[in-house]
């Protein structure tokens, strides 16, 4: 400091954090830190409506789903993401995943398409040929997505979510 001039308390201040600073190394999270000041973050959360919305359906479907190749849980909350591409303005992201579920009750072309998807995904997962149902053809003994297993699947998880409230 200089000898002609008393130190204010903001000077005092800004000296502590010069030489408090000296001695760490500079990094990319305090750079965004000091960016946005004290207050950041307060009153808000750092992850956006639509992905909190995505996180309640997929915990939902982790709990609810009966998944027996274990990615029919991830295709129908991607479907939900993109059926409804204001997920994240829902105050219940439950409701939209029924809604959903019940619309591809009620299709049997959406039904399909979700079976195949399925089908598709399970098979990049576990690096295997998917097994896709035939018309003609009794599905493959060890075929993780039928039509029937996957409706089936889909009837009870509605069920759990009309009775939710």
């Amino acid at each position: 400091m200089s000898e002609g001039r008393e130190a204010t308390p903001s000077d005092e201040d800004a000296d502590l954090t010069r030489e408090i600073r000296a001695g760490r190394k500079f990094s990319l999270s305090e750079a965004i830190g000091r960016m946005g000041g004290g207050g950041l973050m307060k009153g808000a959360s750092p992850v956006s409506r639509t992905r909190q919305a995505e996180l309640v359906i997929e915990d939902y479907l982790r709990r609810h789903l009966t998944d027996a190749g274990g990615v029919l849980g991830g295709v129908l909350l991607r479907r939900v993401g993109m059926s409804d591409p204001r997920l994240g303005d829902h105050d219940e992201p439950l409701l939209a995943l029924e809604n959903h579920v019940r619309r591809v009750l009620g299709s049997e072309h959406l039904l399909q398409d979700l079976v195949r998807e399925a089908d598709v995904e399970w098979g990049r997962v576990f690096h295997e040929r998917p097994r896709f149902e035939r018309a003609e053809c009794p599905p493959h003994p060890d075929d993780p997505y039928t039509i029937e297993s996957v409706r089936i699947s889909l009837f009870e998880l509605v069920e759990k979510l009309s009775r939710r409230q």
